[in-house]
């Protein structure tokens, strides 16, 4: 006959025997619920689980959204407008940000003084820590309109006296993070409206290249080309330098921006008619076209959402190559021109040797193409992985 001691281990042992059993239904019924939920999710759910794993995709989104937030209200981050002068203080150096005075915690720079080099007779900047220059946030400076409709004289951060200019100035003493910031408005936007005409002309033909086939196909193709036949710097320069000089800067920006989609277009119409070619014989277009629906409805109903996520990374990799056009065209003086800013236009000014060897903050603004780049990059990577979400 089993002692007390001895019921209570076995006991015990059928206990953890039963919650071990348990544990393992739990899990396979949790195993078994991902399956189904993976087998039930939709196309968009798919690619979203996927892209999400994409670390660098999610920091270069991230920028990419820092970039757009900061064009949109470049005016208000800017302590300056973009054609104020500070002449006293033309090619500054940066100003670093101090965060302690005296014991005292807070923003501050210190006062910067002018002066000569006795053997160079140039101009030179002198930090006086003697004065501290407090920043103060939404202060009051020169007015403007808030996404070009709302007139305030509210910015972010500013001084009483004195610059703050935590990226320098320029040779006509205007703040170069102002500019930087105010020049992005262009630089980003030209992105989106190029990009947005050329998958409109880009989709349209495509997807007509390779639904109809025959001499519509063929017409298209030889079109194409035609257009990638010709190397696009010289090209770009040909087109841009018919622009009359005395057009108002709002119109070239726009005919600028027309150019580039008129070139852009090509990559995306050959992406999609190979995609096509493959989805018109397929089971639900071939019904659909056999239960009497129209071309267009084809078009519109099935081959274009079938082919969106192709679209979508298509698109997000044009992005980086039209900001680097507009701002190569602008830095080749051929593109904007001043008063309009962009980050083409300020990296026209440190062309020089001279700007690179004395006053190295004037390239700052290639470091914002560069990031800018970059993110659309490792956004459009992660993109592309994720619109194919049953590959490993």
């Amino acid at each position: 006959m089993k002692t007390l001691q001895e019921q209570s281990a076995a006991l015990r042992d059928l206990y953890q025997r039963q919650k071990a059993v348990e544990t393992d239904i739990a899990a396979e019924s949790q195993e078994l619920a991902a399956g189904d939920a993976v087998y039930a999710a939709s196309q968009w759910q798919l690619i979203w689980r996927k892209f999400k794993r994409n670390r660098a995709a999610i920091i270069g989104g991230i920028v990419i959204l820092l970039f757009y937030l900061a064009a949109i209200f470049a005016d208000f981050l800017s302590p300056y407008t973009v054609e104020e002068r500070l002449t006293q203080y033309s090619y500054m150096p940066p100003q670093p940000v101090h965060f302690f005075n005296q014991g005292k915690l807070g923003l501050f720079v210190y006062k910067m003084k002018t002066g000569r080099d006795p053997k160079t007779l140039k101009k030179v900047f002198e930090t006086d820590k003697s004065v501290a220059i407090p920043i103060k946030f939404f202060h009051r400076g020169k007015p403007y309109k808030l996404m070009g409709l709302f007139p305030t004289n509210m910015h972010l951060f500013g001084v009483q006296e004195g610059p703050v200019c935590l990226l320098g100035t320029d040779g006509q003493g205007r703040d170069m993070l102002s500019r930087v910031l105010i020049g992005s408005q262009l630089s980003l936007s030209v992105g989106l409206i190029g990009v947005f005409l050329s998958l409109l002309l880009g989709a349209v033909l495509g997807i007509a290249s390779g639904y109809y086939g025959g001499w519509i196909d063929d017409l298209i193709q030889r079109a194409i080309e035609v257009v990638r036949s010709f190397p696009s710097i010289p090209l770009w320069m040909a087109l841009t330098a018919a622009l009359p000089a005395h057009w108002p800067p709002v119109r070239t920006y726009f005919t600028i921006t027309i150019i580039l989609s008129l070139i852009g277009w090509t990559w995306l119409a050959r992406q999609l008619r190979g995609k096509v070619l493959a989805l018109r014989e397929e089971d639900f277009v071939m019904a659909a076209r056999l239960l009497g629906a129209s071309d267009v409805w084809v078009i519109f109903k099935h081959l274009i959402p079938a082919t969106f996520s192709h679209i979508i990374v298509i698109a997000t990799l044009s992005m980086p190559a039209m900001i680097l056009a507009e701002s190569s065209l602008s830095f080749l003086g051929l593109g904007l021109r001043p008063p309009l800013t962009s980050w083409g236009v300020l990296l026209k000014e440190a062309q020089n040797i001279q700007s690179l060897v004395l006053y190295p903050w004037l390239l700052l603004p290639g470091a914002f193409v560069a990031v800018s780049i970059l993110a659309f990059n490792f956004l459009g990577d992660g993109l592309r992985d994720a619109a194919d979400p049953y590959t490993v």
